[in-house]
């Protein structure tokens, strides 16, 4: 059904008024009953039909991104499924809210079954008081319907139904339209909504019902959501819908408004960003040439440009033609981070100088350039927001360029010969020019650090040659595996560009609150470093040949145990210049990517105990001693702490590697990376010439645990912790880490569990159980290439190429990846570019040249 269809419907002003708003929600649940509303009511149950407009609109909301459909009705839903078949997407309960899943997801207890046996009989007695009466048996309750009879009939009945059945102990009532419903379980359609809501993370409901149990569903709304009462009678609803045909006006209306603030609004892809960096900060630039991200001093620090996560007002530095024309082409120059954008007349090259090497890192500078080569009019706009755009930006026109006032540090931008103008937008003020490009490069100059306006000491061109083999000269340097070498050298390149140089720690990804489920609040700050996270990458790097950016980290590691006491575990992340993280924060003022909220700053999970964090950065260790570097005696002295660490509190609980909000528990993985750090410091005595005996014991008790508590027969595998029987992708660090065989039965066992119940197409989910949170996540790319690596090692490579074919298709324009994939729609979630995924890709890439080789 179209607008035009529509005419003036819904005929109430303020209903049309407050669907569009609601239209605009980030993610929306439209929910609805069946009979009396999609469907209308009619004599015999069996004979209802569900409105065909309706269930078009429905579908077509279904289909939508940020978008999800249910059917809450009082039928059973097995009955229910049979009559909403077109809607496959759509969430489906029953008997008024027990039934989530078909054939009843909970059996009934023993006393349940047994009185519901006797209220059946009890209600089929009542069949003789007169015609047009009807039992209706579900899986926990028993409707009485009395539509068909005449009104003597209906008293009598409903008399002896509420001083007869109703009444026993264990019953609970229900009255419904012309219907009375008795449950052996409490039963309300506003718990099933909440219960919904929670699970799809939905920001805004809009629910249509027609009957009384619909009232718990009226009351269960607030906020931004919308209810519609469908017919006539009292109701908690705000607004009203004469009967189903004008539901499905409603709902076409809907739809027709979600789709179009959907495609109007729709955010860059998260992969389809460019990366900028000098080892202090980065910038990311999107499709057209805008720079939408960018934090200042440091990768961590509060970001100057933000309009990834909080749209136009929240910063970005543009430069594009004057008049509209053909999308540009991106690509980079070669194994570097100096990135083209080419429009039909003229390019814009974006690089953050790296000329100046390490001295220039030391000394606290960050310059942007943005040169223009060719010909054209431009539209240059540069607005900079302080501080996620919470602080006042003033600008200032002076000879030569523009000065950002109020900063704590300097920030200019240079740019010789543009005629800019100021325009107020609020409390901030945008710098906008046109300007005409006749040959000549127009190079404009971002400068922290510095409020000099002066010409650089060095051309542009030499900066431009001395940051490309900045980048290319390390890059060099690697030994690519055979297989998709051009996609592992980038990752490469993504590992080097998220090392923050003065320090050695490597960022976990360059973002923070790019949504795991758009629209929702898995929303987390990933600028920061987690020594394992950093330790896994910098021994990826170190699988090409790279065994610079794990000595640097090393020394960092030790840097940070230096500072506690012996024994002592390391944090699960700090600030990259090895600072504990502030407390998390939320910044009001960003509306988030794709109205994904909140936007955080910081990350709680520094304060969690994580006991896997020692096991990469031991395997890492291992891995140099093994390449042949020099260790020295504080490499030992790591070692020893860590191993002293793990002695003391292997056997406690943890939170894990995937940093759930709740209790601690006795995780598969932690105990794993636990073995791990003995195993490989052991593997490093053996090269030093050392000898620990204690050590030997040690890692022999922690593996015995681990197989003797970790294993779950009954699932046929290794499974998340100790205590539950749910599926984890981090299980499979039991053959990856080395601690059972690749053809050990119990490994193989875990790789098909995790296949069969975590995989879903080219992705892989790290869980699948409840964690608390609202709305889902996508697949977790690393997960992905942990099967990837499994697959290989159990004699699977048909497979295991297959799944990484998979795995680079997820890859970006310009060859960047982000955390998550969105295995339904193919989107990129999560922060971005992530170190995990690309990491991962390298991993993949090289296990899979071994196997190719006859080797695991």
């Amino acid at each position: 059904m179209s607008a035009a269809d529509l005419g003036e419907r819904p005929a109430d002003g303020a209903l049309r008024e407050r669907i569009d708003e609601v239209a605009r929600a980030p993610l929306l649940l439209v929910a609805t009953d069946f009979d009396g509303t999609i469907a209308p009511l009619v004599s015999d149950p069996a004979a209802a039909e569900a409105d065909r407009e309706a269930l078009v609109a429905l579908r077509t909301l279904a289909a939508l991104p940020q978008t999800q459909v249910a059917v809450i009705s009082g039928r059973a839903l097995h009955d229910l499924a049979g009559r909403t078949r077109e809607l496959a997407e759509a969430h489906l309960v029953g008997s008024h809210g027990s039934e989530f899943e078909a054939g009843f997801a909970q059996p009934l207890p023993s006393e349940a079954r047994d009185l519901r046996a006797r209220l059946a009989a009890g209600l089929r007695e009542l069949l003789s008081l007169g015609a047009g009466l009807s039992v209706e048996e579900k899986p926990a309750s028993l409707a009485f319907h009395y539509r068909n009879a005449d009104e003597a009939t209906r008293r009598r009945a409903i008399e002896a139904i509420l001083g007869g059945p109703a009444t026993w102990p264990g019953v609970h009532v229900r009255h419904g339209k012309l219907v009375i419903e008795l449950s052996v379980v409490a039963i309300d359609k506003g718990a099933a909504l909440r219960s919904i809501r929670q699970r799809v993370g939905a920001s805004a409901v809009v629910f249509l019902g027609d009957d009384v149990t619909d009232e718990d569903v009226f009351a269960a709304l607030g906020g931004p959501d919308v209810g519609i009462k469908v017919g006539s009678g009292r109701s908690g609803a705000t607004f009203r819908a004469a009967d189903p045909v004008e539901v499905a006006r409603i709902l076409a209306h809907l739809a027709e408004r979600r789709a179009a603030w959907i495609a109007g609004s729709h955010a860059q892809p998260i992969n389809h960003h460019s990366l900028l960096s000098d080892q202090r900060t980065v910038a990311l630039v999107d499709p057209r040439a805008r720079i939408v991200w960018m934090c200042l001093p440091r990768i961590d620090s509060s970001a100057v440009f933000a309009e990834l996560l909080g749209g136009p007002t929240a910063g970005y530095f543009e430069i594009g033609p004057a008049f509209d024309g053909p999308p540009p082409t991106q690509q980079y120059a070669g194994a570097s981070w100096i990135l083209k954008t080419t429009w039909p007349t003229f390019s814009v090259s974006d690089y953050l100088d790296c000329g100046g090497g390490r001295a220039f890192q030391r000394a606290g500078r960050t310059d942007l350039l943005r040169v223009v080569e060719g010909t054209g009019r431009l539209r240059i706009r540069f607005a900079p927001r302080l501080d996620f755009g919470r602080m006042e930006t003033r600008l200032a026109i002076v000879d030569g360029g523009i000065v950002v006032e109020g900063t704590v540090d300097a920030l200019v931008l240079r740019a010789p010969g543009v005629a800019w103008q100021l325009v107020g937008e609020g409390q901030h003020q945008t710098a906008v020019a046109e300007h005409d490009l006749t040959g000549e490069p127009l190079v404009l100059e971002l400068r922290y650090g510095t409020a000099s306006l002066d010409p650089a000491t060095q051309p542009e061109p030499q900066r431009r040659e001395r940051s490309e083999r900045f980048w290319s000269g390390w890059a060099a340097t690697l030994v690519l595996p055979a297989r998709a070498r051009p996609q592992v050298l980038r990752s490469a390149l993504v590992l080097k560009a998220l090392c923050y140089g003065p320090s050695g720690a490597i960022a976990a990804a360059a973002t923070t609150s790019l949504p795991e489920h758009l629209g929702g609040v898995r929303n987390w700050d990933y600028r920061f470093c987690w020594p394992r996270d950093a330790a896994l990458a910098a021994s990826a790097l170190l699988r090409l040949g790279a065994s610079g950016p794990g000595v640097k980290l090393l020394d960092w590691v030790l840097g940070i145990l230096d500072q506690g006491e012996p024994g002592t575990l390391l944090c699960p992340l700090y600030t990259v210049t090895g600072g504990h993280v502030a407390a998390e924060g939320d910044i009001a003022e960003l509306s988030g990517y794709g109205g994904s909220r909140p936007v955080r700053v910081g990350n709680a999970a520094a304060h969690q105990v994580q006991l896997d964090v020692f096991g990469p950065v031991a395997e890492l260790v291992a891995l140099l001693a093994e390449a042949g570097a020099a260790l020295s005696a504080e490499h030992w002295r790591l070692l020893d702490t860590m191993v002293t660490a793990v002695e003391r509190r292997w056997t406690e609980p943890d939170h894990g590697i995937w940093e759930v909000r709740r209790a601690r528990q006795h995780h598969v993985h932690s105990k794993v990376m636990c073995w791990q750090t003995v195993d490989r410091a052991l593997r490093v005595a053996r090269y030093l010439g050392r000898r620990r005996p204690d050590w030997l014991a040690l890692r022999d008790a922690i593996a015995a645990d681990v197989l003797r508590h970790g294993w779950n027969g009954q699932r046929g595998g290794f499974c998340a912790t100790y205590d539950d029987g749910e599926a984890d992708a981090a299980a499979l660090s039991v053959g990856l880490s080395g601690l059972l065989p690749p053809d050990d039965p119990r490994f193989i066992a875990t790789v098909s569990l995790v296949e069969r119940e975590l995989r879903a197409g080219p992705t892989v989910y790290r869980y699948r159980y409840d964690d608390g949170l609202p709305g889902t996540e996508g697949g977790f790319s690393l997960c992905t290439s942990w099967l990837i690596e499994a697959l290989a090692r159990i004699g699977r490579r048909d497979d295991a190429d297959r799944l990484f074919e998979q795995y680079l298709e997820q890859i970006g324009p310009t060859g960047l990846m982000s955390e998550e994939l969105d295995p339904r729609t193919g989107r990129a979630l999560g922060n971005f570019p992530q170190t995990y995924t690309h990491l991962g890709l390298i991993n993949a890439a090289v296990c899979l040249d071994l196997a190719a080789n006859g080797e695991r």
